[in-house]
C-alpha cells in the first residue's frame, strides 16, 4: 500500500464526514474543516473564554517558551490547575473550565495544552479551517458543518484523548469520544447521516446510547476521576453540560474567536 492510498484508507476519505484522534488521526482524516475535541478540559475551556470576549491563543504546552509567547501577543498567561490555585499564584487562570467561567475575563489569553493545543497547531498548518466542539457547543458546532458540507467541504472530527504518563501514547477518553459522538449525533439529526464514516456514525450511536446517563458516565469517567483526585470536580459538572451554549469558536491568524462571518476564517 502506497502512502496516497494508505492515507486514502485510513484517513476515511470516501467519506465527507470522519471521525478519528489524537495527533496522527487529524493528519489522516485531513479535510476542509477540522473540529477539535477536548472535552477535559481545552474545548471546553476555549468555548468558554471565547464566549466570555477572549481571544485565545493555543500553545503545545507549558514552560519558559509559553511566556515569552504571551509576551509576544501581549495576553495572559494560563498556568497549570494547581499552580493557579496555590495562594502564591500570580494568576487565578488556569486550564480550569471552571475558573475560566466565573473569575475576571481577560481581552487576551494564551492556553497551553498538552493534547487539544498540539492538534489545534497541527490542523492549522494543514491549512484546514479548525474549530472547537464540545459538550456545551456540540449542537452549534453541528450547524456549522452542516452549512459547510453544503458548501461540499470535507469535515473531520477529531478527539483529542489524553497521553499515557508512562510511553506518551494515546489514551482514548470516553469524554472526547462522547462530545465528538455529541456534535455528531447532532449533525445525523439535520440528516447527515450518510455522509458519515463508520466510524463518524458510531460516535454518534455511541453518545446516542449513553446520552440518558450523560451526567453520570461524564461524573464517573476516568477522566473525571483523574479531575476528582486532585480537586477539580467543578471543572467536570461545568464540561458535562450539553448544548448549554451557541458559540463556536474558529482558529483565525493563530488565535481562537467568533469570527464576524465566514468569509474572516482565512484570516
Amino acid at each position: 500500500m502506497n502512502s496516497l492510498h494508505r492515507q486514502a484508507v485510513f484517513g476515511q476519505h470516501r467519506h465527507p464526514v470522519r471521525f478519528d484522534w489524537g495527533p496522527m488521526g487529524a493528519q489522516m482524516a485531513a479535510a476542509d474543516l477540522a473540529v477539535v475535541v477536548d472535552v477535559l478540559s481545552f474545548s471546553t475551556s476555549v468555548c468558554i473564554a471565547v464566549e466570555r470576549g477572549t481571544i485565545v491563543f493555543p500553545y503545545r504546552w507549558k514552560g519558559v517558551g509559553a511566556a515569552d509567547f504571551a509576551r509576544d501577543h501581549d495576553a495572559a498567561l494560563a498556568v497549570g490547575r494547581l499552580e493557579s490555585a496555590r495562594q502564591d499564584s500570580p494568576t487565578p487562570l488556569s486550564l480550569s473550565p471552571a475558573v475560566l467561567l466565573t473569575a475576571p475575563g481577560v481581552p487576551r489569553l494564551v492556553l497551553p495544552s498538552p493534547n487539544g493545543s498540539t492538534i489545534a497547531t497541527i490542523l492549522d498548518e494543514s491549512g484546514a479551517h479548525v474549530v472547537v466542539g464540545c459538550l456545551r457547543n456540540a449542537a452549534a458546532v453541528a450547524d456549522v458543518i452542516a452549512a459547510r458540507l453544503e458548501l461540499g467541504d470535507t469535515v473531520a472530527v477529531v478527539a483529542a484523548g489524553e497521553r499515557w504518563p508512562d510511553d506518551g501514547s494515546l489514551r482514548p477518553a470516553l469524554e472526547d469520544h462522547l462530545g465528538a459522538g455529541a456534535v455528531l449525533s447532532a449533525l445525523a439529526g439535520l440528516g447527515y447521516r450518510d455522509a458519515m464514516s463508520p466510524e463518524a456514525s458510531a460516535a454518534a450511536d455511541l453518545f446516542d446510547v449513553v446520552r440518558p446517563r450523560l451526567a453520570q458516565a461524564m461524573l464517573e469517567c476516568v477522566g473525571a476521576q483523574e479531575l476528582e483526585v486532585m480537586g477539580f470536580r467543578p471543572d467536570v459538572e461545568v464540561a458535562a453540560a450539553l448544548d448549554v451554549s451557541q458559540v463556536v469558536p474558529v482558529l483565525v491568524d493563530g488565535a481562537f474567536r467568533v469570527p464576524i462571518d465566514e468569509a474572516s476564517w482565512d484570516g
